[in-house]
């Protein structure tokens, strides 16, 4: 059993927030099939999964330990291949000072973590990535 590191994506898709760096950097743990050379593995993946199975020995990374509860799913994949992590819940907002203009953040808990995990996000930019999930939110709070 391996973890899977998915940062050269993440990276790529983060790189504007500050909080990048306390992002998980690995997912899994997901079983080995089979070793196709001295450093490609292909790994058991999630059905539906968008990425390619076989992954370099640089993204991977031994399990330790003798409990192992293999992971039934990966973060969403955009098209342009870039992890996209998606929001269960939004826990509260607070009003915050952004030069001369006020903003709104919001903590966002995301799929797959746990509401501890949740990070701070601006809500504008929240509600430009995910529209369908900030009109859902919109229409429950307005429904009190």
């Amino acid at each position: 059993m391996v973890y899977l590191r998915l940062v050269p994506y993440r990276l790529q898709s983060l790189a504007a927030h500050s909080y990048h760096k306390l992002l998980p950097k690995f997912y899994g743990p997901y079983e080995i099939l089979e070793k196709l050379g001295p450093v490609a593995y292909k790994l058991q993946l999630p059905t539906g999964c968008k990425i390619h199975p076989v992954f370099h020995v640089y993204c991977l990374k031994k399990h330790l330990g003798t409990h192992v509860t293999p992971s039934l799913t990966l973060p969403r994949i955009t098209e342009y291949g870039i992890v996209q992590d998606e929001p269960l819940a939004i826990l509260e907002r607070k009003l915050v000072k952004r030069g001369n203009a006020a903003g709104v953040d919001v903590p966002v808990h995301w799929k797959g973590h746990t509401p501890e995990d949740a990070t701070w996000e601006d809500y504008h930019d929240l509600q430009a990535r995910f529209p369908e999930f900030i009109a859902q939110v919109e229409a429950a709070f307005n429904s009190r």
